[in-house]
């Protein structure tokens, strides 16, 4: 099993940045493709960007592409998601996912719990 934890979250200001880490634990040799999604109150969950296990290949969401970066650092088992230049568009809660696969963009397996982030405009 794998066990996800997402921190980094808050209330920011548009215009503003946050960081958002994902701490894996448990079975990490299944956490190969990691993602980051988001649900805003009353719509669907949505992919926000995904980075493969060497960080070779990633994707970003139109919505976000060229403010958030996403990252990975093996050697501790976390995972990044930059945000720059938050919009209040940008205001949901922000889940971590990982998958055995070399790549998904959707079905991962292992899912967090969630953190919130809020952008006031």
């Amino acid at each position: 099993q794998v066990q996800l934890v997402e921190s980094g979250g808050g209330l920011v200001q548009a215009g503003g940045s946050l960081r958002l880490s994902c701490a894996a634990s448990g079975r990490t040799s299944s956490t190969r493709a990691m993602g980051w999604f988001r649900q805003a109150p009353g719509k669907e969950r949505e992919i926000v960007a995904g980075i493969s296990w060497t960080g070779s290949s990633t994707y970003y969401a139109a919505s976000v592409k060229g403010r958030f970066t996403i990252s990975r650092d093996n050697a501790k088992n976390t995972l990044y998601l930059q945000m720059n230049n938050l919009k209040p568009e940008d205001t949901a809660v922000y889940f971590c996912a990982a998958d055995p696969s070399e790549w998904v963009l959707n079905a991962y397996r292992y899912w967090g719990q969630g953190t919130q982030v809020t952008v006031s405009s």
